[in-house]
């Protein structure tokens, strides 16, 4: 027995036991100080995956609730686009009656003009006939007079 061992006062050993007791028991209460406030930790901790969880599961949700909605809002834009291009459509076949239309306007003026140059060379041919037509009605009345005037010197020698 290699060691050699000290002998202690008569006492000492109620008062090592007496100071591992307290020792004890101080380390007991913080040992039951110290589990008690990994307990509350862990219940905090608990508490905030719980929330966080939460707050996880309202995050998917508008999440799901955005992407609804971009959804639509493409299904709009399609709608949309398709919509422009039948207007875009409908405009270019618009545009083309109308200038078809014009092109028949400016031949309808073009017949007026030629109608109404016509008339107007209508007009001035009755004009010359009529004009030719009272001539010659004051020629046939000036013949029928010297007519008259020639019959009457027949009749009279």
């Amino acid at each position: 027995m290699g060691k050699h061992w000290r002998k202690r006062p008569p006492g000492s050993n109620r008062a090592t036991s007496a100071t591992i007791t307290r020792s004890g028991n101080v380390f007991s209460n913080e040992t039951h100080h110290d589990a008690l406030q990994t307990a509350k930790a862990t219940d905090d901790i608990q508490v905030q995956v719980e929330q966080m969880q939460g707050v996880t599961g309202m995050t998917v949700e508008v999440i799901k609730s955005i992407t609804t909605t971009i959804r639509r809002m493409s299904e709009i834009s399609t709608t949309i686009a398709s919509a422009v291009e039948e207007q875009g459509a409908a405009t270019r076949e618009i545009s083309r009656n109308v200038s078809e239309a014009s092109k028949g306007t400016r031949e309808v003026a073009s017949n007026i003009a030629g109608v109404s140059q016509a008339a107007h060379q209508t007009g001035l041919g009755a004009s010359e006939t009529l004009s030719a037509a009272r001539s010659l009605g004051t020629q046939s009345e000036n013949l029928s007079g010297e007519a008259e005037l020639f019959i009457s010197r027949i009749r009279q020698s």
